[in-house]
């Protein structure tokens, strides 16, 4: 599968942005997909997963209840919706898949096998 993330921008503090990972050449609903975003100069950072055929999710304990990740697996896209933004959310993020991860595994960014190509999000004002 390859992964082409977008949706990335400048935006102040307090708003809203939403990202997408489009998937093409293989069936999407395989693959538990993941976003990753990393600072700069600092490590890769999980923010959350979504299960193979959508309903299950998971999130980093610090991004809870403002980011949403959803999947559309008839548009083979997955979705991360960020509220609420904060300086600190500044960074790439990217959006990786691997069908055979396995769920003790999703945190770990070395895990995945396809990674998209990344959107930079910037939050200032």
């Amino acid at each position: 599968v390859q992964l082409q993330a977008s949706g990335g921008g400048s935006v102040q503090p307090g708003e809203s942005l939403r990202l997408s990972c489009a998937a093409s050449g293989r069936t999407f609903s395989n693959y538990r997909m993941a976003w990753f975003r990393q600072a700069p100069g600092k490590d890769r950072e999980f923010v959350g997963y979504s299960e193979r055929r959508g309903g299950n999710t998971l999130y980093a304990d610090s991004l809870k209840g403002r980011f949403t990740i959803s999947r559309d697996n008839a548009k083979n896209t997955v979705y991360l919706q960020m509220n609420s933004l904060k300086p600190e959310d500044t960074a790439v993020y990217y959006c990786a898949a691997d069908a055979n991860i396995i769920l003790s595994s999703i945190r770990d960014y070395t895990k995945y096998k396809t990674w998209g190509q990344g959107t930079l999000v910037t939050v200032s004002s």
